[in-house]
C-alpha cells in the first residue's frame, strides 16, 4: 500500500511539473491544478463535530486530468479543549457525462502529542480509515444528488477488549463496513444557493464478544442505523469590491440520532 501511494505521488508531481503554481485554478490543455481554503466556524461532518466548538482552517490541493481527480484535504482546528487534525487522500473518477463520480478516500487522524506513523497500513494497527463510495450527481432536469460510502479497511474495526491489562487491548478483528447513505437536494433562490440534505447509518451495535464480553467499537456514525445527518445550506457571494466578491455560507445541522444541533458558518478563500 505505501509503494503505491509514494507511485502515485511521483506520476502526479511529474504531471504538475509544468504548471505554475498559483491560489486560483491554473487551467492548461490536459491539466488543471487548484489551491484552495475554507475557514469555517466549526467542523461538522455527516452529522458529527470534529475537534470540539473551536474554528477550523481546511485547505485542500487538486490536480484534475480529465475526469480523473487527485488531491488532498485537511482540516485542522484553531484551538478549543479538543483540537482536531485531519489529513484526507482523496482519487475520483466522473463518468457518464457527469451523472456519477467514483471516490475512493484514505482519512487520517494526526495528533501531535502522539508519536502516530502515517505509513502504517497494517489492519490491526493503522490509523487510517479507507472508503470507497459513489454519488450521482443529479442533472439539470433531476436537481438531487445521492451518496453512498462504505468504510472497507482500516481503524473502524471491532475491538477485541477495552482492558488496558488485556493482551488483546485495542486490538482489532474485522472491519465493520460502517456505511452513509445521503440523499440531496439543489436550488437557488435570487443570489443564494440552497442544498437541504439528509443522511443516515446503515451499521448497527455489534453483538458482545463472547469470550471477553466486550460489544466492540459503535459503528463510524452511530450505535444504530437511523438518521445523523440532516440539515440545508444557503451559500452566496458577499460583494467587497469592483473585482472581488466572498463566498460565505451558513448551515443548519440537525443529528437526530445524537440529539445534536449546529450552526456553522463558513468562508471560502
Amino acid at each position: 500500500m505505501k509503494k503505491k501511494m509514494i507511485s502515485f505521488l511521483i506520476i502526479a508531481l511529474t504531471c504538475i511539473y509544468n504548471v505554475s503554481f498559483a491560489q486560483d485554478t491554473i487551467v492548461s490543455k490536459k491539466v488543471e491544478f487548484d489551491v484552495s481554503g475554507d475557514l469555517m466556524s466549526r467542523y461538522v461532518w455527516r452529522g458529527t463535530q470534529f475537534g470540539g466548538s473551536s474554528p477550523c482552517i481546511q485547505p485542500a490541493v487538486a490536480v484534475k486530468i480529465k475526469n480523473f481527480e487527485a488531491g488532498i484535504w485537511g482540516s485542522y482546528s484553531l484551538g478549543g479543549v479538543n483540537p482536531n487534525q485531519e489529513f484526507d487522500f482523496y482519487l475520483s473518477y466522473t463518468f457518464a457525462n457527469d451523472m456519477f463520480t467514483a471516490i475512493f478516500t484514505d482519512y487520517f487522524f494526526p495528533t501531535e502529542d502522539t508519536n502516530y506513523k502515517y505509513f502504517d497500513y497494517k489492519d490491526t494497527s493503522t490509523g487510517h480509515i479507507l472508503e470507497g463510495s459513489l454519488m450521482f450527481n443529479g442533472t439539470d432536469k433531476i436537481p438531487f444528488s445521492l451518496l453512498l460510502a462504505v468504510n472497507f479497511y482500516g481503524a473502524d474495526a471491532i475491538k477485541l477488549n477495552d482492558n488496558p491489562n488485556s493482551p488483546d487491548f485495542n486490538k482489532r478483528k474485522g472491519i465493520q463496513y460502517s456505511s452513509y447513505v445521503e440523499l440531496g437536494y439543489s436550488t437557488k433562490i435570487n443570489e443564494t444557493e440552497l442544498s437541504a440534505f439528509a443522511g443516515l447509518t446503515l451499521n448497527s451495535q455489534k453483538k458482545a464478544n463472547i469470550s471477553t464480553g466486550f460489544i466492540g467499537e459503535t459503528g463510524f456514525y452511530g450505535k444504530k442505523a437511523g438518521f445523523v445527518n440532516l440539515g440545508i445550506t444557503g451559500a452566496k457571494e458577499i460583494k467587497i469590491s469592483k473585482n472581488y466578491s466572498l463566498p460565505v455560507s451558513v448551515s443548519a445541522i440537525v443529528n437526530p440520532m445524537s440529539e445534536k444541533v449546529y450552526l456553522v458558518f463558513g468562508i471560502s478563500l
